[in-house]
């Protein structure tokens, strides 16, 4: 008996080591979308006539969680910011030390015991418990004060940061070798979408210019002209994934891009910087290549593929737009 007890505490300590172990640890996926879009890079961008449906917001990011969200201790959209637990902070720490210890103690013979042991391990964790509940508590209540001071002001802060779009128009960026696509003069008299900065022509320019400089370098591998052209964060992703395409043997291919629409999501400025997402819809011939014999592996090397994203970009101080984020639907 004093054995079977012994062997199902200690897979019941395994299981909890383990378990306060795991649940610190998320799901870094690759792909889908990566960069920045300063304090709105945790934010779903305004739905447009190219992107109808609403991109996710960014999911590989440098940019820290909290300079992202302003106001991140006030609840935004509905929703409160969740505080960890009493099992997921201190007292997670705590009932952990407490299972190795008394697992380490088992096996050197000691620790658990018997059932009167395995009784009073219980009576120290309800203690420790209750014990890191009041000091959760003492901690709270004395932050509340601070808290409750500053509150409102929070909370209108937040809001009067919060984008909100100026109407239902948007204006297309002009196709490639086309001269119908609509001007940002049009755009304003439209009462286009939440364009805080003013974004010209020339900038619209500018936006299927790098669309078309991005992919070119991109499919030479020229690490050079992605830095001149991308932030340093959009530059370590493409770079990361040209040594994944290198070390796999393959090489990505991208030709004839041609821009078929663009939509202007929303425009906002950040101190000395100013931020413009566009959404994009672009077709191209789009493979991967054997490095060694050239032969294509993946992909259709005759028939265009279409593409939808949402490409945002950054200049400080006026300077040129370069890259900031890629976001894909």
């Amino acid at each position: 008996m004093v054995n079977r007890l012994r062997f199902g505490a200690m897979l019941a300590s395994l299981f909890l080591a383990f378990s306060f172990v795991a649940v610190d640890h998320a799901d870094a996926r690759r792909g889908g979308s990566f960069g920045s879009r300063g304090f709105r890079t945790f934010q779903s961008a305004p739905t447009t006539t190219t992107a109808p449906k609403s991109f996710a917001p960014v999911q590989r990011s440098m940019t820290p969680g909290q300079a992202a969200q302003p106001g991140a201790g006030v609840a935004q959209n509905g929703i409160a910011t969740r505080r960890p637990g009493l099992f997921g902070g201190l007292g997670g720490g705590l009932l952990g030390g407490l299972m190795l210890g008394g697992l380490f103690g088992m096996l050197m013979g000691t620790g658990f015991g018997g059932m009167g042991g395995f009784l009073a391990l219980l009576v120290q964790v309800l203690l420790i418990a209750f014990g890191a509940s009041l000091l959760m508590r003492l901690f709270r209540n004395r932050a509340g004060g601070t808290y409750a001071g500053n509150s409102g002001a929070a909370e209108r802060r937040a809001y009067e940061e919060t984008p909100r779009p100026a109407g239902p128009g948007s204006f297309r960026i002009p196709s490639i070798g086309s001269g119908a696509g609509l001007g940002a003069g049009a755009a304003a008299a439209s009462s286009g979408p939440a364009d805080e900065i003013g974004i010209t022509d020339q900038d619209l320019d500018a936006f299927e210019q790098k669309l078309q400089e991005v992919q070119a370098a991109f499919s030479r591998e020229d690490y050079a002209a992605l830095r001149q052209i991308t932030t340093p964060e959009v530059m370590s992703y493409l770079a990361e994934e040209l040594s994944e395409n290198a070390t796999s043997g393959r090489k990505n291919d991208v030709t004839a891009v041609t821009l078929l629409q663009g939509d202007l999501a929303e425009s906002w400025r950040e101190e000395a910087r100013d931020y413009a997402s566009v959404a994009m819809r672009f077709e191209s011939i789009d493979v991967m290549r054997d490095r060694q014999t050239g032969a294509v592996v993946e992909g259709d090397p005759e028939h265009p593929s279409e593409t939808t994203e949402l490409w945002t970009f950054v200049r400080e101080n006026g300077a040129a737009w370069k890259l900031s984020a890629i976001q894909a639907d």
